[in-house]
């Protein structure tokens, strides 16, 4: 059920919101050239790794890796700190979703060089869900936690995943964009 959700709205998702796609893709090239999309491997369901997509914030010779190991404003486009704002760099993600690689909701998906996270994440059983779009950890601190609180909220969201809390993660996502709320 959650599968069929995912693809249908997925896929409605990326027609209704092609001017936005466009729209950013164009601020993206004008800011700082192609590429506009930035393909980076992550880790998703089962441990395995898949290419997530994203409009790309950073300069093009960032290195990969996590995100609080860079100081976000010395490698960010002029455009990239809005679109993070505004969480618009995750739209391409909406092609990962309806490819079923990711879900609207679940546990982010890492970068491979994030080896402890993903350690614990697997002692957790973190891995038998399908990475999301948002979660339970984005919408209870997002960049504001540690990595053991991550992995504490990814397993709370194991144990407890409903179409209810889904629904509930996916409407407090909307509003800590709106009001900004621990952008990373």
């Amino acid at each position: 059920m959650k599968r069929l959700f995912d693809a249908a709205m997925s896929l409605l998702a990326l027609v209704l919101l092609s001017p936005l796609l466009a729209t950013v893709a164009l601020v993206v090239f004008l800011d700082d050239g192609g590429p506009v999309i930035y393909r980076q491997q992550r880790v998703g369901k089962g441990n395995e790794l898949f290419w997530i997509r994203k409009f790309r914030t950073m300069r093009k010779d960032t290195k990969s890796c996590a995100q609080q190991e860079l100081k976000n404003e010395d490698c960010r486009t002029r455009s990239g700190k809005i679109l993070r704002a505004l969480s618009l760099d995750e739209l391409p993600q909406l092609w990962n979703i309806l490819k079923g690689e990711m879900s609207f909701v679940g546990p982010r998906p890492l970068i491979p060089e994030e080896k402890e996270i993903r350690q614990l994440r697997a002692q957790a059983g973190i891995f038998d869900l399908l990475p999301g779009l948002t979660g339970w950890a984005q919408v209870n601190g997002r960049a504001n936690v540690t990595v053991e609180e991550k992995v504490a909220l990814d397993a709370e969201y194991r144990a407890k995943h409903s179409l209810w809390m889904d629904v509930k993660i996916f409407f407090r996502t909307f509003l800590q964009v709106l009001a900004r709320k621990d952008v990373g």
